[in-house]
């Protein structure tokens, strides 16, 4: 009988063992390899942080921990994926290759492409699972779009892959692990250094740890405080980074959420917020096929009209300010300040950033996404560059959308403890002058020892700056060229339908064994 090639299992962001199918049909084709390269390219892009590899570190930790319980390795290569597979195929002779399709930056994208080519011209087979409701190769018609809606559905109603049980591990693979998985931490890989000292922990113990909090207590409060800064923090799901390295996966989430759902059903509270973060699973791949449709977004401004109109300076005095959170506008301050310490600021705040960043400070899109990219610990391009696009107006199609900060402090903040606490600066005014302390009155400068311009900065004339923003931009989209370019985007990229409540409520659950979800043991989290 000929011998069974490795089964090469590509780790990538998917860092987990459950609800992984090419781990599951490796094992079940012959001796399994899982690898995970540590690329130079990735960790010397422009949207990679030190924050992210952490993030990495820690999941990568407990990957390699949970493979154990199979009996298998963590290959951990440093250097390019291609040099890796050159190596394992004169060293094992005949391989097959398994791994997620992923939607990433444009250095992943080449970087897929360049094993797509190694794989033809080396015989191997190449087998790709979908691991979210992305798909690959879609058309533009409207009938392919409104289907997306069903494929989505049917991919997170279908059972989950369980772990493999009587894996076979390929020999010889210490010759190609090249850090050993404790001293990941301890690697310098070129990237941004920014520390964040209250980032939240990768691995996949620690999503599941956050998702049964939420599911438990937190999740009630999830709808009504989902625009809070502060709130957020503490009742959101905040499981955006385990999504993105895949610790958790999309499809166990859902269905774990569905039967929550139906559990508290008769809680109006609870009800209200489940559905609204099903509404935030299903737009989350909405998004990111945006990018796989149309990759360019993340690097080109979407609307022809609409191509460089604001400033593009990288040493520009307000950029530099807005980064550092040193605009003299409290909130956006609080903000940067926040989402530099900790990696995560609720989604209205990363709004209202770019906001004022493109409209209040009339800067190109594009170094903002960067510098943001780099904050978020849960940086998912997919998501991040539409999004980014469509606040800062510059998609062509969507109404401008100009976040007023004052008003977002008085909306979102009212009691300015979110100020007070990244901005202490500010702490020590009375709180009518705490969202616009350049207004606080000179016969009480002294009094709270506070002089504006000099303790904390004068801000930009922002909303004038905003006025001229809207008006340009409003203008440049009447235009006949640019409606009829605005349309062709509608088409390409126009949004799906969300899933309707009556299909919501007659999806049919996984069949329950199927359901590991979040305690590992094959046990209902329930």
């Amino acid at each position: 009988m000929a011998k069974a090639p490795i089964q090469v299992v590509w780790f990538k962001r998917d860092l987990r063992i459950h609800d992984h199918a090419p781990l599951a049909n490796a094992a079940m084709a012959g001796p399994v390899l899982p690898i995970f390269a540590i690329e130079p390219g990735q960790w010397h892009a422009p949207d990679s942080a030190l924050r992210h590899w952490q993030f990495a570190a820690d999941s990568l930790i407990d990957l390699s921990n949970a493979l154990e319980t199979l009996g298998l390795p963590l290959c951990l290569w440093q250097g390019h994926i291609v040099d890796l597979l050159t190596a394992l195929k004169a060293h094992y002779g005949e391989l097959v290759l398994h791994s997620h399709e992923e939607t990433g930056n444009a250095w992943s994208f080449a970087r897929d492409l360049d094993v797509k080519a190694w794989c033809h011209q080396h015989d191997t087979p190449w087998h790709e699972a979908r691991q979210h409701g992305v798909v690959r190769g879609l058309k533009s018609r409207v009938a392919d779009r409104n289907a997306w809606e069903k494929q989505w559905e049917t991919l997170m109603t279908a059972p989950t892959a369980t772990a493999p049980q009587n894996a076979q591990a390929a020999e010889g693979w210490q010759a190609f692990n090249h850090v050993d998985v404790e001293h990941l931490h301890d690697l310098s890989l070129g990237f941004d250094t920014t520390p964040c000292p209250e980032r939240q922990l990768g691995g996949r113990s620690e999503g599941r740890a956050l998702w049964r909090s939420f599911v438990a207590q937190r999740g009630r409060r999830y709808r009504g405080s989902l625009s809070k800064p502060l709130l957020a923090w503490e009742f959101g799901s905040r499981l955006s980074p385990h999504l993105a390295w895949g610790t958790l996966a999309m499809r166990e989430i859902v269905q774990s959420l569905r039967r929550q759902r139906r559990k508290h059903d008769e809680d109006t509270a609870w009800a209200r917020s489940l559905r609204a973060f099903t509404s935030r699973l299903y737009w989350h791949c909405h998004f990111i096929q945006k990018l796989e449709s149309e990759p360019s977004i993340e690097s080109q401004t979407l609307h022809p009209a609409l191509r460089d109109l604001r400033e593009r300076d990288p040493e520009n005095p307000n950029l530099i300010a807005w980064k550092q959170g040193q605009t003299g506008v409290p909130l956006v301050d609080a903000c940067m300040r926040s989402l530099i310490a900790t990696g995560w600021i609720n989604f209205r705040m990363r709004a209202m950033l770019i906001s004022y960043a493109t409209f209040n400070l009339g800067l190109h899109w594009r170094e903002p996404a960067l510098h943001l990219a780099r904050l978020f610990t849960d940086y998912e391009p997919g998501i991040h560059y539409p999004q980014v696009q469509m606040q800062a107006g510059a998609t062509g199609t969507n109404a401008l959308r100009v976040y007023n900060p004052i008003k977002q402090a008085e909306d979102n903040d009212p009691n300015g403890e979110f100020v007070a606490r990244w901005v202490p600066e500010l702490a020590p005014l009375p709180l009518e002058w705490r969202a616009k302390p350049w207004t606080l009155p000179e016969s009480l400068q002294k009094r709270f020892g506070f002089q504006p311009g000099e303790h904390y900065p004068l801000p930009h004339d922002f909303e004038a700056e905003a006025r001229h923003w809207k008006k340009t931009l409003y203008e440049l989209r009447r235009t006949p060229d640019a409606r009829e370019a605005s349309q062709a985007i509608v088409d390409k990229l126009a949004s799906q339908r969300r899933p309707s409540k009556q299909r919501a409520k007659k999806a049919k659950p996984a069949n329950r064994q199927q359901l590991s979800l979040f305690d590992d043991g094959g046990q209902n989290p329930e």
